[in-house]
Order: structure tokens, then sequence, then C-alpha cells
């Protein structure tokens, strides 16, 4: 069974909250109007039944003594409603209410002779409208009470959701990387102020952020202080390890102390780009020209295909980095063959490998992390998305339909 598709606005806790007050209102507004109309009514039918009956009684002595009946009186009178007719015929008395004339009338009747009613008509106009008097008045007042307490309700349900979304703003900040965003809500400074519920929300998404804020400036001190004092023995190791004799252990040593120093480089790089401290030098560059050159100082094979060559203005050496970083990424961890690809301000680096792990498709690269096997530390593409956010550009990482990993920069 299929469900009805409500509209996005029909969601929110300030229309839910709309509609819970005015069908509240409806409700209550109803039983007090008919509570009200019911017991007037009653009243209003009961004073006039009981006149009605009290002309009866001296109209029934008037005709039982021969006496001339009084004006609204008589015998089987044109306009008795036939059920009380057959009522007093039966001997029994009665009263009814209907339209004699074309207006309101309360009827009583009796037993005559010969079956035949004694009947009294009393006029009933004035309890018909005094009764409708009140049902309008029970209309127009309940209206205008649901309309105030509508309108007051939604000022004070749109006084809490404004602050809820306040709240969701901040917590969208947050998880978009802005650590400084706060909620800052002033119930939650004053002691003195009773705090509710959106206050408790905000005091604990406030206290989240600040933890979190410290707990990562924590980790980048910690990332920047051991990639600065692992400089220092590592260019003394650089430098012993150049002395040492020809041979394979040589090599062997000469190639983990390269790539100790690259992984120090590459921490200092991130640490630079998480104080955001850094600053572009800009120039306008030929985006096609640079791809070409990022790709030969690569020495990898690598096609460069440039559908529509454009101008740029950007920082060249991060630009650069970026690039160098993508297509070494495709060739560590990717297959052949790899393509880096020019589209205006687009540039496309493919290869035909596995693909991205799932994770790094949904979040984005993270530092250290690494999955299927794949070897590294996950710093080369952490780097490329820094230096593409500094440069305002956009990278986006997806896997191709017929396999291969794709990286797409998109540059302002």
């Amino acid at each position: 069974m299929t469900r009805l598709a409500l509209p996005q606005w029909a969601g929110t806790l300030a229309v839910k909250a709309a509609l819970f007050i005015t069908v509240m209102c409806c409700a209550l507004a109803a039983m007090l109007g008919v509570l009200v109309h019911v017991s007037v009514t009653n009243q209003t039918v009961g004073q006039a039944r009981k006149l009605a009956l009290s002309r009866l009684a001296d109209v029934t002595k008037a005709y039982q003594a021969g006496e001339t009946l009084l004006p609204g009186a008589g015998v089987d009178p044109p306009g008795l409603p036939t059920a009380l007719r057959a009522l007093a015929v039966d001997g029994g008395r009665g009263t009814m209410v209907s339209d004699h004339q074309g207006h309101p009338t309360m009827w009583a009747a009796g037993p005559a002779d010969r079956d035949r009613a004694l009947a009294v008509e009393v006029d009933y106009a004035q309890q018909s409208r005094t009764i409708a008097g009140l049902d309008r008045s029970i209309l127009w007042s309940s209206g205008l009470a649901i309309g105030v307490t509508l309108l007051m309700g939604a000022f004070a349900v749109t006084r809490v959701t404004r602050r809820l979304h306040a709240t969701s703003q901040v917590a969208r900040r947050i998880s978009g990387g802005d650590l400084d965003a706060r909620v800052d809500d002033p119930r939650t400074n004053d002691p003195t102020h009773p705090q509710d519920e959106v206050a408790a929300v905000a005091a604990a998404l406030d206290s989240m952020a600040a933890s979190l804020q410290g707990k990562l400036l924590s980790e980048q001190r910690f990332t920047a202080d051991v990639a600065h004092e692992l400089r220092t023995p590592l260019t003394g190791l650089h430098a012993a390890a150049e002395l040492l004799p020809p041979g394979r252990p040589t090599e062997l040593v000469r190639d983990r102390v390269a790539a100790l120093r690259t992984l120090t480089e590459d921490l200092l790089e991130i640490s630079r780009l998480d104080t955001g401290r850094e600053r572009l030098e800009l120039d306008t560059e030929e985006l096609g020209a640079l791809a070409a050159r990022v790709v030969r100082s690569s020495g990898t094979d690598t096609s460069v295909v440039v559908l529509r060559d454009t101008l740029v203005e950007t920082d060249r050496r991060r630009l650069e980095r970026v690039l160098g970083n993508l297509v070494a990424n495709a060739h560590k961890h990717g297959r052949t063959p790899a393509s880096l690809t020019v589209d205006g301000p687009v540039v496309t680096v493919r290869d035909h490998g596995p693909g991205y792990p799932d994770y790094l498709v949904e979040h984005g690269p993270q530092r250290f992390r690494t999955e299927g096997g794949a070897k590294g530390h996950g710093l080369g593409l952490t780097i490329a998305a820094g230096q593409a956010e500094m440069l305002g550009a956009r990278l986006e990482f997806t896997n191709a339909v017929d396999g291969g990993a794709v990286a797409t920069l998109t540059l302002r």
C-alpha cells in the first residue's frame, strides 16, 4: 500500500504544533458550544412549555365551564401538529414546537370531547431568535478564541523552533569543520534563568564542540611537534646514509630514510594546512600546460587529454601539488591506463584499478587510514583535499561504472 507523500513543510514542528493547537481548540470550542447550546435551549424550551401548559390548563377550565376561549386557543385548530393531536385524542397532554404561518410556535394540547383536541398556541419567535443569536455568538466567540489561541501558540512555538533551527545550523557548521561555531544560548549563561530542554541541547552541543575542538587542536599540535622533532635526526640520518659504502644494504637504508623524510614533510604540510595560516600566491596559469608539466615531472605513464583549455587564477605550486598527488595515487593504488583530462576549469584524474574505498567516496580522505590491502598512510589524498580547499576548489572522489577511481577537481 502506497503512503501519501506529504509536502516538506508539513513535517516542521511549527506546523505540527499549529495543527495540534487548532484541533484542540476546535474540539474544546465545539464541546463548550454544545454544552451551552443544550443548556440554554433546554431552559428556554422549558419556560415556553411551562407557559403553554399553564395556558392550556386555563383554557381547559374555560372550555369545561362553557366559557369563551382565550385568543390562540381552540378545538382542533389549524396548524396543530398531527402527532400532538393524536396524543391529545388518546387522553394525553403534551407540547411541541412547529412552524405555523411562518412563525415558530409552541403548541400545548390536551383531550376535548368526541375525539377532538383542545390546543393552545404560544408565540415562540422571541425564544427562537434568542437561541439563534446564542448560536451565532458561540460560533463567533469560538472562532475568535481559536484565532487568538492559535496566534499565541504559534508565537510561542516559533520562539522554540527558531532556537532549535539556530542550534541545528550550528551543528551543521560544526560537521562542516567550523569548530569555532557555538550556539551561545543566553539561557545557558544565566544561572538565575530557568533552563528548558532547548537550552540543555544547546549547552550540550557547545560543550561537545569545545571538547572536539580541544582534542583536534591537541592532535594537530602533536602531529606538528612530532614532525618538527623528526626533521633534525632525519637530516643527520640522511647525511650518514650518504656516507655508507655502495651496496644493496645501503640502497635499502637510503630508500627507507627517503620514505621517512617524505612522511615527515607530509606531516608538516598537513600541520600547516590545519593551522589555516597558509597564504595563496595567485597568478594566471594555462591549465592545460600546467597539467602537462605535472605529468612530466611525475615520471609516470599518464595520458593528458585537453578537451577545452582555459586560464585560471590560482596558486601554481599548490595546484601542482594537488594534481601531482592525484596522479601518484592513481599509479600507486590503481592500474593503468591512467589519464588526466582538462575540460575548462574541471580536471579529472582516472585510473582503471579497483577504485576508491567506500569510506573515501562517502566521507573523503582520512589521514592514516587505508583499506583493501592498500599500502601507504592516506596522506597524499588528504594533502590534495586540504590544498584544494585552500584554493577554493572542489575535489570529489567517485568510482567509474566500468571500474577505476575518478578524482574530479573543479576550480573557481
